[in-house]
């Protein structure tokens, strides 16, 4: 299913409408300010540099303070109605705006830019943790492309608009009218949200702002995987943060000090947000894929890094036209848009990861925990450009060539601590760009809870089609000799396999493949096996081994019956002959995974196992 079609289904389009609305008016209305702020006969420059850091910091001030609190409450209420009162507040805001507004009176505004930063903490858990509620585990990462898509187009559509305004005539009285226009529009979208049921009713809320963000905090770190993907979105803030703040002075620095360059600049980065959330998708399929968020990190170095050699070589002049400006400096441009496509590719999925992974009774206040952290390291930005840029007296380009490299460090760190995101990109490396998958049935998949996973064993790759059909992470029990493969050993290591070899060879691995097994089910994973026992020689089905009747009555759990068709023949099937002609051949060749219905533990045999799998492979 197209990502757009959620955009015609009422659980997503009001929703999206609403939020899209939020940061657009957020925008327009603190970017208009700023502009008052700089061009106002009243101040100096110095005044005026002083305010406009005032201002960012009224704005993102709340989410330290209020984020926690409105986690609880997203976590407590049923979250539509608390969008409808939260837009009804925007749109009482809003009016006390456009009032300050037509008054130009910048304290006075700058107070009503407080109370939208806390309007804006109280919305962003809320409207986050609605997302998995209204959409399933296959459209989660589709909606987070589609919102964060949504987003930077009205960052940018609302910076622009505020310039446009700006340099009107009127633009006091425009100004004012829009800001609650488009509020009352956000409110009215907000009132066709379907309802998302609270998820724990029974929370008291702590009121304690200071109390409440340790508490938000150490939940956050309840689950490593959550919280060191928190900070992994944390630090793209800091580096979009950057980028963000830096591209005006950049424009006007390295190429001309016409606005119109600042805007071509600021929309190729926004563009390039919005177009690489919408091929999160086309690279993830029906389902959240942590393989790309390598792919992601990787990017942001590398055009980062060329970014700042193609800025050595702008061709720019006074006179230059923008045609001639756009086809001296492509590179230049591809750079900044390609990097912020990276920037999409690594985030948007991980976004979906906390909202999926998040316990549901306190999901809401993980996310603001992220809020919380988002914010910080996005002051942190700030400090350390000032520090760069002033103290250690870096231009620009070499500003964001540090961040580059230190993107590198950050993505290795963090990859070393979560090592499911370099496994996923490994699995998602091979098969995605050796096969082309077709996937049948594998809704019978449960999204939650234990599942022994048996299918037919074709090639030495097996594992990691299953794996990267499968929508959650499979513990697959390996053959010793395989899983002590030299270097593919740490590897399998790494996918947290589980060695087994006959109980002659080693009673000791044989007892120990059984109870790791088990203990994997008593957690609630996912354990894929091959009841075959070896990898088939002619392409027929070996006869399943009986060792999966043991696993299941140790701990009955449903057995969900997989097969995988069109491997056979392959390089890496006992049939295929490696050879150019035939790699090239099958290069892209499409195999299919099919899963069937789960069998009930107290219907499992091997026997019956065996049939359902051979029915899979056989039938068309």
């Amino acid at each position: 299913m197209s990502q757009f079609s959620l955009l015609k289904q009422q659980r997503f389009l009001p929703f999206f409408i609403t939020q899209a609305l939020g940061a657009f008016n957020d925008n327009l209305y603190k970017n208009f300010l700023l502009l008052i702020i700089v061009f106002s006969s009243v101040y100096s420059q110095t005044h005026s540099t002083v305010l406009v850091n005032v201002a960012a910091a009224l704005f993102i001030f709340p989410f330290f303070l209020l984020s926690p609190i409105g986690g609880q409450l997203a976590d407590k209420y049923e979250k539509s109605r608390l969008i409808k009162y939260l837009k009804m507040i925007e749109f009482g805001i809003m009016l006390a705006g456009a009032v300050a507004i037509y008054w130009q009176s910048i304290p006075a505004l700058l107070i009503i830019l407080f109370v939208m930063g806390a309007q804006s903490a109280f919305f962003g858990p809320v409207k986050f943790a609605l997302m998995p509620q209204h959409l399933s585990s296959k459209t989660l990462l589709a909606g987070n492309a589609l919102v964060e898509m949504g987003t930077f187009l009205a960052i940018l559509g609302g910076t622009l608009a505020a310039g446009y305004i700006f340099s009107h005539e009127n633009r006091v009285m425009i100004a004012a009218m829009l800001v609650v226009v488009i509020s009352f529009t956000g409110f009215i979208s907000s009132l066709f949200i379907p309802k998302a049921t609270a998820n724990n009713p029974q929370l008291k809320i702590n009121w304690n702002p200071i109390t409440q963000i340790i508490h938000t905090v150490r939940i956050t770190r309840q689950n490593r995987t959550v919280y060191l993907s928190i900070l992994a979105i944390s630090w793209f803030w800091f580096v979009g943060a950057t980028y963000l703040t830096q591209l005006p002075n950049f424009a006007k620095l390295l190429i001309n000090d016409n606005p119109q360059y600042v805007t071509l600049l600021l929309t190729v980065f926004s563009v390039g947000i919005a177009f690489g959330a919408l091929v999160c998708e086309t690279l993830s399929g029906d389902h959240v894929e942590l393989g790309i968020i390598p792919l992601g990190a990787l990017g942001i170095s590398i055009f980062g890094i060329d970014l700042y050699f193609a800025s050595q070589h702008i061709v720019t002049h006074d006179q230059i036209t923008m045609t001639e400006f756009l086809s001296a400096n492509t590179r230049m441009l591809l750079d900044l848009m390609l990097l912020s496509m990276s920037g999409s590719i690594f985030v948007v999925p991980l976004n979906a990861l906390i909202q999926q992974r998040s316990d549901m009774t306190h999901r809401a206040q993980i996310i603001a925990g992220n809020n919380v952290l988002n914010a910080l390291f996005m002051v942190l930005s700030a400090v350390f450009s000032i520090v760069m840029l002033t103290i250690f007296n870096v231009s620009i380009p070499t500003l964001l060539l540090i961040i580059a490299i230190i993107n590198a460090a950050v993505a290795l760190y963090v990859f070393s601590q979560v090592q499911e995101f370099v496994l996923r990109f490994v699995i998602w490396m091979i098969t995605r760009v050796l096969y082309r998958i077709k996937s049948t049935g594998l809704n019978n998949i449960p999204d939650t809870g234990p599942a022994v996973l048996i299918c037919n064993h074709v090639s030495f790759v097996d594992a990691l089609l299953i794996g990267a059909a499968s929508r959650r992470p499979v513990r697959f029990v390996m053959d010793r000799s395989i899983a002590n493969l030299p270097l593919a050993k740490y590897f399998f290591k790494w996918a947290k396999t589980i060695p087994i070899c006959s109980q002659k060879a080693s009673p000791k691995i044989y007892r120990n493949a059984f109870n790791q097994v088990e203990k994997a089910l008593q957690d609630g994973h996912l354990v894929c096996i091959f009841p075959e026992g070896k990898i088939t020689r002619t392409g027929a089905l070996n006869d399943f081994k009986r060792g999966i009747e043991v696993i299941i009555t140790r701990t009955p759990v449903p057995v969900v019956p997989m097969a995988l068709k069109g491997i056979y023949g392959s390089i890496f099937s006992y049939q295929g002959k490696f050879s150019v002609i035939t790699a090239i051949k099958r290069f892209r060749s499409q195999l299919e995974v099919v899963a069937s219905t789960p069998v009930p533990p107290q219907e499992v045999t091997a026997s019956k196992l065996q049939y359902i799998v051979q029915q899979l492979i056989i039938t068309k």
